[in-house]
């Protein structure tokens, strides 16, 4: 009997209809965490000298390449699900399932990757460097990567192993990834709460540690790739979903490995590299002035005061006296 678990979702809880539009969970869930990573990168940037609103410019370029990285590394990782004898290629269908990202599968590792270099695109547009803007969004990045592991809650999916645990997650026998032989009430460890903690425990991690120290010059961007790899390479070796294997490990585990290795040699190269004060967000000559404030037309002289006006002061015109 089931004292305590954490309820799946009841299936109609994955999409909605709004007149003709359907509206998937898991896509709001990945909207909700790019608008926190936008808005916090913003505050971030513009507090280190950035133009107000520049981070605009990187999402617009980063965010569609990071979403297609996502879709991209999933379908490579999991390719026997979108393409072979089952999925012949001339099929259209074939095609709209594997860019179909409403409906689950985003790797983000693939995310990091295409992000990376949409950002290194936007960087040389607006002359913010790279590392600059990599620090600023570090944060950011692990509240939108925990907000969007929701989306699995709500598609039911990417859960662990079976347990007994209190907070184990309730999948419904019918569902299509419950692993044979299992019998029904099986209790599962929901994998995705798991990695939303860790990546909203990195952020604030990340935000106290700046109180302390300069994490400039890529340090910021380290530190988020070892706390991501460190434990996603935990929680990716208890998941139970298929998917590639490499000399006896998930592919993703891999790719934390990977992230973490990436993000040690980042911090020993910024320390080495720039030992200093990072001094502004921009490359040399590529800076951003604030415009210049606004100059009157008139001059001290050409005001006097008035006692009787509701305004102090009043322009006076050539050689009268000034009226209200």
């Amino acid at each position: 009997m089931i004292t305590a678990s954490i309820p799946s979702p009841p299936a109609s809880w994955a999409s909605f209809s709004i007149g003709i539009f359907t509206i998937h969970s898991y896509a709001l869930c990945i909207l909700a965490g790019i608008i926190v990573a936008v808005v916090l990168t913003s505050r971030r940037l513009t507090q280190r000298g950035g133009q107000p609103g520049v981070v605009v410019d990187f999402a617009i370029v980063a965010v569609p390449l990071a979403l297609i990285g996502a879709r991209a590394w999933h379908v490579l990782t999991h390719i026997g699900d979108y393409f072979g004898p089952a999925h012949p290629l001339t099929d259209i269908t074939t095609w709209g399932n594997a860019i179909a990202i409403w409906n689950g599968g985003n790797a983000i590792f693939g995310a990091i990757v295409g992000g990376a270099v949409g950002a290194w695109i936007a960087s040389r547009w607006t002359g913010v460097r790279f590392l600059s803007f990599a620090d600023a969004v570090a944060p950011g990045m692990l509240f939108a990567q925990g907000l969007g592991r929701l989306g699995n809650w709500f598609n039911t999916e990417l859960y662990g192993l079976p347990t007994t645990l209190p907070w184990g997650l309730q999948v419904p026998s019918d569902n299509a990834s419950f692993p044979a032989g299992l019998a029904p009430g099986t209790l599962f460890h929901p994998t995705f709460l798991y990695e939303l903690i860790w990546n909203f425990a990195g952020a604030i991690l990340i935000l106290v540690i700046e109180r302390r120290v300069a994490l400039r010059w890529g340090r910021a961007l380290g530190l988020y790739l070892i706390w991501y790899g460190i434990g996603r390479s935990v929680f990716e070796a208890i998941r139970i979903d298929p998917t590639t294997v490499y000399f006896g490990l998930r592919v993703n585990i891999w790719g934390a490995f990977l992230a973490i290795l990436v993000g040690i040699a980042v911090i020993v190269w910024s320390r080495r590299r720039h030992p200093g004060v990072e001094v502004g967000v921009y490359r040399p000559g590529r800076e951003w002035v604030p415009d210049a404030p606004v100059v009157s037309r008139y001059t001290a002289a050409d005001f006097v005061d008035d006692p009787d006006a509701d305004q102090a002061e009043v322009p006076a015109t050539s050689g009268a006296p000034a009226r209200r």
